[in-house]
């Protein structure tokens, strides 16, 4: 529908059959987009593939938009890909939403790592080993501390400079 014009001008996703429209995103929202993206990015050139708020395919009735994606190095002209080394998603007014309807359908979908990035707390809510829909293991970062995707160990991230000025 979307490739047909339906949702001409407007930021939807697909969730469970339910088209979802997406909020305009402020600054605290982007900012932490924009300093993930510019670490990432030239951190896995050339080992994987950094997506920016684009579709992940899902089971038959979603096609979720994260705001952050690693995926396989591929071609992906012709299709999306279905699943992530990373999906990472910034909550500043979306936090029950990304916890309690995105994360079990990316535990669904098989993504290993699930990074929760919230904006009030200025924390990151790691959560890993899917199963059954749910991620067995949730660790919360904060400030003081770095993660690294379990896909890529020597890509270290420091929580402070993803939420500094």
């Amino acid at each position: 529908m979307t490739e047909l014009g339906f949702f001409e001008n407007e930021r939807v996703e697909l969730i469970r059959g339910v088209i979802v429209r997406m909020p305009p995103q402020g600054p605290l929202h982007s900012s932490p987009i924009e300093k993930l993206t510019s670490f990432l990015v030239p951190a896995l050139l050339g080992r994987a593939k950094v997506r920016c708020q684009m579709p992940l395919v899902g089971p038959p009735d979603s096609v979720p938009e994260p705001d952050l994606a690693v995926v396989a190095q591929g071609d992906y002209r012709a299709k999306h890909p279905s699943t992530a080394h990373l999906v990472i998603e910034v909550s500043h007014t979306s936090r029950g939403y990304d916890r309690e309807t995105k994360a079990p359908l990316y535990a669904e979908m098989g993504v290993p790592e699930l990074w929760l990035v919230d904006v009030a707390r200025q924390t990151i809510e790691v959560r890993t080993d899917p199963e059954d829909g749910l991620y067995r293991h949730v660790e919360t970062f904060g400030l003081a501390q770095s993660i690294a995707p379990r896909a890529f160990p020597d890509v270290s991230v420091s929580v402070a400079a993803i939420f500094e000025p």
